[in-house]
């Protein structure tokens, strides 16, 4: 019975110990400022967490869909549904809690809402102002990391077509993708959070995606203040391109298309492009080929054209399926890439110095 207790402490000892090492290996990780919207960028910070603590994720506000749409119209609320994502996605133990904040009401007049998007309103009402209420959720979780909104306005999005057509809302915006001309916010002159700025400046890479182009990745970019403080930092700036296209969208769009669009943007090509390189199974293919979406692979043309550009190009394998053969960027070779990066990054900065 002694034994056996005193094996027990050991072994509790032993895990204290590693608990330890791994926290202060996370604490002296990257920073990292990840930029998007969506289930890409809840799936990057997944593989993220396991490197660094000092993480966060920026995330756009301009949803309309689903229960973050309704609950912006009916309560005045920020839609909720892509922070609580990142939230979930940064927490110690997120399949337990994803369960759980991922419950979506069938009946009622709840039916369609999720428990995590009602937690998230429940906050905003207490505190009285949407970034609080997202603080106290990133304490409450304790969440290795962080994320913030980019902006606590209420902005849509706006665009124009090649046919002069004015199309407005994230919906009508990703249908008309492929047309559109120009793409801006309203109201004009929208500030991001000062964290926003306070974390891209600190930041040792900044990472774009993954996402949709239109309505995840550029309504960041949109904000003036972001695109200069993206501009003007020193930090490697890395796309994460996209596993397929996205009908209507960008249907027709290649990587390079895509990275076009950012620069236009940002007024900056990125420094680096990751792109996959793994075969999407052919029946997985024909399945999403039926609503209009393909692979995105990387052309040899589209390649040089970027080389040209100064932008790197890293190739990998970086592609999964769930359970419901739905295609989802890898997280953890994702992450291996990043930091990789990272790491280099600082290696040519010592060097320097």
């Amino acid at each position: 019975m002694l034994l056996e207790r005193w094996n027990k402490r050991r072994n509790h000892s032993k895990r204290d110990v590693m608990a330890k090492a791994r926290e202060i290996r996370l604490s002296m990780g990257p920073q990292i400022v990840a930029f998007g919207g969506g289930t890409g960028l809840s799936t990057l910070l997944r593989g993220l967490k396991g490197f660094t603590r000092n993480l966060t994720a920026v995330v756009t506000v301009t949803d309309e869909g689903g229960s973050s749409g309704r609950l912006r119209q009916e309560w005045g609320v920020l839609p909720p549904g892509d922070i609580r994502n990142c939230l979930v996605a940064l927490a110690e133990d997120d399949s337990a809690l994803n369960r759980l904040l991922s419950f979506r009401f069938d009946r009622g007049e709840l039916a369609g809402h999720s428990l995590g998007n009602l937690i998230l309103l429940a906050a905003t009402e207490l505190a009285g102002d949407f970034r609080l209420a997202v603080e106290e959720m990133n304490n409450l979780l304790a969440i290795r990391g962080r994320v913030l909104p980019v902006t606590t306005e209420a902005v849509s999005l706006h665009g124009r077509t090649k046919e002069n057509l004015h199309v407005k809302g994230e919906l009508d915006i990703s249908r008309n993708g492929m047309k559109l001309e120009q793409i801006w916010l309203e109201p004009p002159g929208a500030t991001p959070l000062p964290d926003v700025l306070s974390v891209v400046e600190r930041a040792e890479v900044i990472v774009l995606g993954p996402g949709s182009l239109f309505t995840s990745i550029l309504p960041n970019l949109l904000l003036p203040a972001v695109a200069s403080a993206i501009r003007k930092s020193p930090a490697p700036v890395v796309y994460v391109a996209n596993l397929m296209t996205q009908p209507g969208e960008t249907e027709t769009f290649s990587i390079f298309d895509h990275v076009k669009w950012i620069a236009r943007t940002t007024r900056r090509y990125p420094d680096y492009v990751l792109a996959n390189e793994d075969q999407v199974p052919e029946a997985v293919a024909k399945r999403y080929a039926l609503a209009g979406a393909r692979p995105l692979y990387l052309g040899e043309e589209e390649l040089e054209n970027m080389r040209r550009k100064g932008i790197n190009v890293v190739v990998g394998s970086f592609l999964a399926l769930n359970k419901e053969k739905i295609v989802r960027h890898q997280s953890h070779n994702l992450a291996e890439a990043i930091i990789r990066i990272t790491r280099e990054s600082q290696e040519r900065q010592t060097w320097k110095n």
